[in-house]
């Protein structure tokens, strides 16, 4: 039997194999075709439902369309109509939103980018070509069974993968 620490505030012994909400629902937005399709099947091959859009603009007004509210939302930065931190701004000023952990997953990797999003209320900052998609299904799994059980993601941070 092993150990190991999810977070900082969840200890535990044994085998541990994240479950996924019945109805989790991951909302992409993103304005490249090649990522959507990409990440739509990795989540979907994981048990997740997933919808998307293409752009900031049509993400917000979709989402606020949305009879059930996603679990979680993946934003990219830089979209045409509306970028993703403006996205997630009007988001926050929402009340039914607000509480949608938002994780940005964006090929910009500069520290100033990440500190703004992290301001703004996103959970944490994925730079894309620092994970395969398997690993932000995971990441994104790890967040949503936090938040089923009541819990917040104690430390928001960039996410940057150390090179092996």
């Amino acid at each position: 039997m092993g150990y190991g620490i999810l977070n900082p505030n969840v200890f535990f012994i044994g085998k541990f194999e994240p479950r996924m909400p019945d109805d989790a629902i991951i909302f992409i937005v993103e304005d490249d075709p090649l990522f959507v399709d990409m990440y739509k099947t990795a989540f979907e091959g994981a048990g997740y439902t997933v919808d998307f859009a293409f752009d900031g603009e049509t993400g917000l007004k979709k989402l606020k369309e949305m009879p059930q509210k996603p679990s979680v939302l993946l934003l990219d930065v830089m979209m045409p109509r509306m970028n993703g931190i403006d996205m997630l701004k009007a988001m926050k000023g929402e009340e039914p939103l607000k509480a949608i952990p938002v994780i940005f997953l964006t090929n910009l990797s500069g520290a100033e980018d990440a500190r703004h999003a992290l301001e703004h209320g996103a959970v944490t900052y994925l730079v894309k070509s620092q994970y395969t998609p398997k690993e932000v299904v995971q990441k994104v799994r790890e967040i949503v069974e936090a938040y089923s059980r009541g819990e917040r993601i104690p430390d928001v941070q960039v996410e940057v993968k150390k090179s092996e």
